[in-house]
């Protein structure tokens, strides 16, 4: 008898989930769009997009990054409120069924999506999933930074996706970012077998709370010794 492999994460069904906002600060800032991108094995099989009116007017600065103007996302913007449920829904779904979350930055994301529920008066993502934990979450960035630390340069998206040979088409545009992210983490998974590939899903996203931890402290310290000595860098992941 043959015996079979066992598959891996990485192989399997994966969701990529971005955001365009109109800042940095995911406690403030408002989604703009937002997507989830379905796969397996890295492959789309499903894609969900949503274009909000923020209700608040979108920074310059935002809008020469994902290119939505507040005249677009007035007339074609969804009104927030009812397209922020939508997101966090869909996105509970499919956590409900097991499903990875893929992030790039997931404390980002994930805050930013919860913050925007409880702006709007909407069930937080703990209580949708009947109060456990927001999980499995994949973070291409956390896993990245863990297992290549001492590689020099960005570790932003782009550079991240020439590293690993992900395309990324149309970056700053949510459903490419989602993609690219899952991509992202695929490669991860085949390339790190020990540290991330052969992980379950549980392991894996109890080591990437122990990672980010031990980055944030790390950056802190390094900001205190120079730029800003009560520097504070909030070390909880995936959710703030």
């Amino acid at each position: 008898m043959v015996r079979q492999e066992r598959a891996r994460w990485w192989q399997g069904p994966l969701v990529g989930f971005d955001l365009e906002t109109t800042g940095t600060d995911p406690a403030e800032s408002r989604i703009v769009t937002a997507a989830l991108v379905e796969t397996v094995g890295g492959l789309p099989v499903r894609t969900s997009r949503w274009l909000l009116d923020p209700g608040v007017p979108i920074p310059e600065q935002a809008r020469a990054i994902h290119g939505i103007s507040d005249e677009q996302a007035r007339t074609r913007g969804r009104p927030a409120a009812a397209a922020v449920e939508e997101v966090a829904a869909a996105l509970c779904a499919l956590l409900a069924e097991g499903v990875p979350v893929v992030a790039f930055n997931a404390p980002f994301d994930l805050s930013l999506l919860d913050a925007e529920l409880r702006r709007h008066g909407r069930v937080p993502l703990a209580e949708r999933l009947a109060g456990r934990l927001v999980a499995p979450v994949l973070d291409a960035l956390v896993i990245d930074r863990a297992v290549d630390r001492y590689r020099k340069g960005s570790r932003g998206l782009q550079r991240v996706c020439e590293v690993y040979g992900v395309e990324l088409l149309d970056a700053h545009e949510a459903a490419s970012d989602a993609l690219a992210a899952v991509r992202v983490a695929v490669a991860l998974g085949e390339r790190y077998p020990a540290q991330v590939g052969e992980l379950s899903l549980t392991a894996l996203h109890e080591q990437q709370v122990r990672w980010y931890r031990e980055w944030a402290q790390d950056f802190q310290a390094w900001l205190r010794k120079g730029k800003d000595p009560d520097a504070v860098v909030d070390a909880r992941w995936p959710m703030r």
